[in-house]
């Protein structure tokens, strides 16, 4: 499939007849069909054969109606499509952090996009802050000046960066805070200038899909925005979330584990074996049963 083929694929495959305008309009347009059809997952890491981050590679799987992955795939392929869509693009460097000791981190575990050149109300510099890869994340993109963003009843916070910035400048491009929404498993992230190279994001791929120790081996996600629903399966929850509910339940049947997996997140698995699905329903009940007993922290 040639490049204009794979921009036709890609957008039928998130529900879009036409292509849209490089407008901000129809970033948001894009945004929010991206974040609800196609879900942030971690499934081939966990089945031990992750896929590449080649924003090309990602841009080909996305079109055939395979899995695209967790944050650099999402990030590198969505990027992709924007720039074909006649976006100004480019990248930062995103450090997500969970805990507060780990905030100031400058580990790259994040592939963060900047789409330029659209200024709005509110939004004078015309730089804007789309992102497919946090799995609960925004629905539409976040313009990126500082201060408390709502989306859909979610409120996001950007605030300043380092250096000059942190003086009390406004929030520029280049580097900013981030506050995640109440309730999600991330708290926030730092982005910045530092490196994040081909070779950057090759490298930290290869430690987060492959490292024994690493968050996505750990049990199978699958999370994808739908308006003001956050709707996730991790190991054997199923949870919806919106700015005033939270329903919760375990999936106490393979059946219903799989169905959510498929039917509800969207997650594509046709490619995955009865074998490899034997093995990670076992690996996933024994990860929720460990969990249980330790007092599910």
């Amino acid at each position: 499939m040639d490049g204009a083929g794979t921009v036709e694929a890609y957008l039928a495959r998130i529900g879009l007849a036409s292509r849209p305008q490089p407008t901000v309009e129809g970033l948001r347009e894009l945004h929010r069909a991206h974040v609800a059809r196609i879900p942030y997952d971690n499934l081939s890491i966990m089945l031990g054969r992750p896929d590449p981050v080649d924003p090309a590679a990602g841009a080909a799987r996305a079109a055939a109606g395979g899995r695209l992955g967790y944050c650099f795939q999402q990030n590198g392929a969505l990027g992709w499509l924007l720039e074909r869509l006649g976006f100004a693009v480019s990248r930062r460097h995103g450090h997500v952090w969970l805990r507060p000791e780990d905030e100031l981190g400058t580990t790259l575990n994040h592939l963060v996009l900047v789409v330029s050149g659209l200024p709005a109300d509110g939004n004078p510099g015309g730089h804007w802050w789309p992102d497919a890869g946090l799995g609960e994340g925004f629905a539409e993109p976040l313009p990126l000046v500082r201060g408390d963003h709502d989306v859909d009843g979610w409120s996001f916070g950007i605030g300043a960066g380092y250096g000059a910035q942190a003086a009390g400048r406004p929030t520029g491009p280049a580097a900013w805070t981030y506050r995640h929404l109440p309730g999600g498993v991330l708290r926030g992230m730092v982005v910045t200038s530092r490196d994040h190279s081909d070779d950057a994001i090759a490298a930290a791929h290869a430690t987060l899909s492959g490292a024994p120790d690493s968050p996505f081996r750990r049990v199978v996600v699958a999370q994808r925005v739908d308006g003001s629903q956050q709707r996730t399966v991790r190991g054997l929850v199923h949870q919806v979330m919106t700015p005033t509910s939270k329903d919760q339940r375990d999936l106490t049947s393979y059946d219903d584990w799989r169905g959510a997996l498929a039917d509800d997140l969207l997650l594509p698995t046709a490619d995955v074996t009865d074998d490899e699905w034997t093995s990670l329903w076992e690996r996933t009940q024994a990860a929720h049963r460990a969990w249980d007993e330790a007092g599910r922290p």
